[in-house]
C-alpha cells in the first residue's frame, strides 16, 4: 500500500501535475467551497501565495510612495501660493506708489529688479508645476496599464477555475464507490483518487490567487484614482497659476514702463536746473541779485498773504486752528524735497545758503495734469503772483496754516473767495515764473514758516 501511495502521478490535459497531497474532503465539498470563493469571501483568511502577496506588498509600497509624492507636491503648490499673493501684493503696491507720489525712484526701481527676479522664480515654479502634471499623466497611463493587466490575469485565472468546476462537475457524475467497484486494478483506484484529491488542493490554491489579484487590483485601482485626481488638481492648480503669473507680469511690463517714464522726466528736469544753474553760477553776481530779488518778492507776497488770511477770518469761514490733516495735491516724482539744497535758485533760510520751502513735484502726465485742493478752506489768491511771474493758487485752511501752489497754468478753475474742500481741482500743473520745466511747487506755511508739508499728512 505505501508502494502505491508513493507511486509518481500523471499530468493531465491542462499541464496540471496531480502530485500526491495529503488526503482532502470529497469532490462536492471542495466543488462547493471553490463556488462560495468564486463568489468573493470564504479564502480571504488564508494565507496568499508568496507571488500575490509579494504583488500586493508592491501595490500598498505603490500607494504610500504616491501619498508621498502628492503630499510633496501640495506643499510646493502652497508655497508657490504664498510666494505668488506676496508678489502680488508688492505688484499692487508698487503700482499704487508709480501712481501717487514717488519720492526716491532708485528705491523703486530696486524693488522692480526684486519683482523681476520673483517673477522669473514663479514662471520656473509654474513650469515644474506644468512638468509635474506631464509626470503625473505618464504615471498614471502606467497604473491603467498595470491595472488592465491584472484584470485581464484575474479574468483568464477565473476561466480556468470555471473551467475545472465544470470539468469536476462533469466527473462528479460518476460516483467515487463506482469508479472503485468498477476498476479492475485497485491500484488504478488509489491513483484516481488521489488525482481528484489533487486536483481540488490545486483548485483551492488557484482560487487563493485569484482572491490576492481582486486584492491587488483593488489597491491599482486606488493608485490610479488616486494618481487621476492629483493630476486634475495639479493640471487646474497649473492653469491657475499661469493665469496669475500673466497677469504679474502685465503689471510688472507696465511698472517698468512707467518707471522709465518717470526717470526719463526726472532725468530732463534735472538737466535743465542743472543747466540752469551752471548758467547762473558763471555770474555770480547776476546769482545774488536775483536771489536777493526773490527773497523780496516772497517777504512781500508773504505779508499779503497773512493779511488775506486774517481778512478771511474776521469776515468767516476758516477756522482760528486748523485739526485735520493734508493731502498729496498731485501724483507724480517728487524732483526736490523741502529743506536745505544745493539748487542755486533758492534763497536762504536760516543757516541753509540755499533753502527749499516746499516739495517739487513732476506728473508722468507732464504739463497740465490736475491739481487737487490739499484740504479744505477758502481761496484766497488766484492768478499771477505780483511779484513774480509765476501763476499761483493760495487756499487758507486756517488763521495759522495756508499752503500755496507755484508755477501753474494761467487757465485756474477756482476764484478768491471760493471755499473748497480737498480733492478739489483747484489748477493744473505747469511751468510758469521762475521754472526749469513742468512741475508743482507746494508749499506749506505754519504760523508764518515754512513747514514740511509731510508733517500733516
Amino acid at each position: 500500500m505505501k508502494t502505491l501511495l508513493t507511486r509518481r502521478s500523471p499530468v493531465d490535459a491542462r499541464g496540471w501535475t496531480t502530485a500526491r497531497r495529503r488526503p482532502r474532503p470529497s469532490r462536492r465539498g471542495v466543488i462547493a467551497l471553490l463556488v462560495v470563493a468564486l463568489a468573493g469571501g470564504l479564502f480571504v483568511s488564508v494565507p496568499p501565495p508568496n507571488v500575490s502577496a509579494d504583488a500586493l506588498s508592491d501595490a500598498y509600497a505603490q500607494q504610500r510612495q504616491l501619498e508621498r509624492q502628492i503630499a510633496a507636491e501640495k506643499a510646493k503648490l502652497a508655497q508657490l501660493t504664498a510666494n505668488q499673493a506676496a508678489l502680488s501684493r508688492q505688484l499692487s503696491s508698487t503700482k499704487a506708489t508709480l501712481s501717487s507720489v514717488v519720492d526716491n525712484l532708485t528705491a523703486v526701481k530696486t524693488s522692480i529688479v526684486q519683482m523681476v527676479v520673483d517673477v522669473a522664480q514663479a514662471q520656473a515654479a509654474v513650469d515644474e508645476l506644468e512638468a509635474t502634471v506631464a509626470q503625473l499623466d505618464a504615471e498614471l497611463a502606467a497604473l491603467q496599464q498595470q491595472e488592465q493587466a491584472k484584470a485581464d490575469q484575474l479574468a483568464a485565472r477565473k476561466a480556468i477555475l470555471a473551467d475545472r468546476i465544470r470539468t469536476a462537475y462533469d466527473t462528479d457524475r460518476t460516483s467515487l464507490l463506482e469508479t472503485i467497484l468498477s476498476s479492475s486494478d485497485f491500484t488504478d483506484v488509489l491513483t484516481d483518487v488521489g488525482y481528484h484529491l489533487d486536483f481540488a488542493a490545486e483548485d483551492k490554491a488557484l482560487a487563493n490567487e485569484i482572491i490576492q489579484d481582486q486584492q491587488v487590483l483593488g489597491v491599482l485601482h486606488q493608485n490610479t484614482e488616486l494618481t487621476r485626481s492629483q493630476a486634475d488638481a495639479m493640471r487646474q492648480a497649473a492653469d491657475q497659476q499661469k493665469a496669475q503669473l500673466a497677469g504679474q507680469l502685465a503689471d510688472l511690463n507696465a511698472a517698468r514702463t512707467q518707471l522709465t517714464k518717470l526717470e526719463n522726466q526726472y532725468q530732463g528736469l534735472l538737466a535743465a536746473q542743472q543747466a540752469q544753474a551752471a548758467q547762473l553760477a558763471a555770474n555770480k553776481a547776476k546769482v545774488a541779485a536775483q536771489l536777493q530779488a526773490e527773497l523780496a518778492a516772497e517777504k512781500k507776497l508773504e505779508a499779503l498773504i497773512n493779511k488775506l488770511v486774517l481778512a478771511a477770518l474776521r469776515y468767516g469761514g476758516i477756522p482760528s486752528r486748523y485739526s485735520g490733516t493734508l493731502r498729496w495735491p498731485m501724483a507724480g516724482i517728487i524732483t526736490q524735497p523741502f529743506g536745505c539744497t544745493g539748487f542755486y535758485l533758492e534763497p536762504p533760510l536760516g543757516s541753509c545758503a540755499h533753502f527749499h520751502r516746499g516739495i517739487d513735484i513732476a506728473s508722468p502726465l507732464g504739463a497740465g495734469a490736475p491739481i487737487y485742493a490739499d484740504g479744505p478752506g477758502k481761496v484766497i489768491i488766484v492768478g499771477k503772483s505780483p511779484y513774480d511771474p509765476a501763476y499761483i493758487v493760495i487756499i487758507a485752511h486756517a488763521s495759522n496754516l495756508w499752503s500755496g501752489f507755484w508755477h501753474v497754468q494761467p487757465n485756474i478753475p477756482v476764484h478768491v473767495g471760493q471755499f473748497v474742500s480737498a480733492g478739489q481741482v483747484i489748477a493744473y500743473e505747469g511751468c510758469t515764473g521762475y521754472c526749469t520745466g513742468p512741475h508743482l511747487h507746494w508749499q506749506v506755511q505754519l504760523n508764518n514758516y515754512p513747514t514740511n508739508p509731510r508733517l500733516f499728512l
